[in-house]
């Protein structure tokens, strides 16, 4: 159960609900922190009693959009499940969220992918988190015996390849129609039938190779 409010917090939020209301009508380009704190009746001075800098109110805001993502990506790696299956529900979960909020209100969905591209800043540290977490999946499935000859990173590498449009908002935008769930378990099949099938092809061809050359 979320605590309740208090003032200060409801205040921050109203901030947040204002900025994102600018961002609706007219796009992420050049938010102002002063009409922000105009809208809810506020001098910029005050503003600065509820967020320290334009810094820490966009990282409030990316943080209340990520706060259900990553609490999915916590629940999964947490959990029981197979590797395979955990890795599926690590995309599945979030793009099902993602979805939800781009039919929603598609414009504000392109709109929020724009502020955040102008304050990468802020945002790469939930996708370097989001690595983090998969890198923990894949190494689960690393110590149950797949992917063998790959090290982790390039394992990490190759998925982040392959599952752009089930991970990455602006792809996904694009492939709507095609980030469905029945195409993720493919893509997560192929990828971890599909790197082992590549290993055993790339040994036999070495194995070739060494008797030519001792023949």
């Amino acid at each position: 159960m979320s605590r309740p409010l208090n003032d200060h917090d409801a205040i921050r939020a109203q901030l947040m609900d204002a900025a994102e209301e600018m961002v609706r009508a007219r796009g992420a380009i050049n938010l102002s922190l002063s009409e922000v704190a105009a809208a809810c009746g506020m001098s910029q001075s005050s503003f600065y009693r509820y967020f320290l800098s334009k810094e820490a109110f966009f990282e409030a805001i990316a943080g209340r959009w990520f706060e259900e993502l990553n609490q999915i990506m916590e629940e999964v790696v947490a959990s029981d499940l197979p590797p395979r299956e955990k890795l599926f529900q690590f995309f599945a979960r979030r793009v099902a969220v993602k979805r939800a909020r781009f039919e929603a209100d598609p414009a504000l969905f392109k709109a929020n992918m724009d502020l955040g591209e102008e304050h990468w800043e802020v945002i790469r540290g939930y996708v370097d988190l989001a690595d983090h977490y998969m890198a923990m999946i894949l190494g689960e499935a690393m110590a149950e015996g797949y992917f063998p000859g790959y090290d982790l990173d390039h394992v990490v590498s190759l998925t982040n390849l392959m599952v752009q449009p089930f991970c990455n908002p602006t792809v996904m935008m694009d492939m709507i129609r095609i980030a469905t769930p029945d195409n993720l378990r493919i893509v997560i099949d192929t990828l971890f039938e599909g790197l082992a099938v590549h290993q055993a092809a790339s040994s036999d061809a070495t194995n070739v190779t060494a008797l030519r050359a001792i023949s």
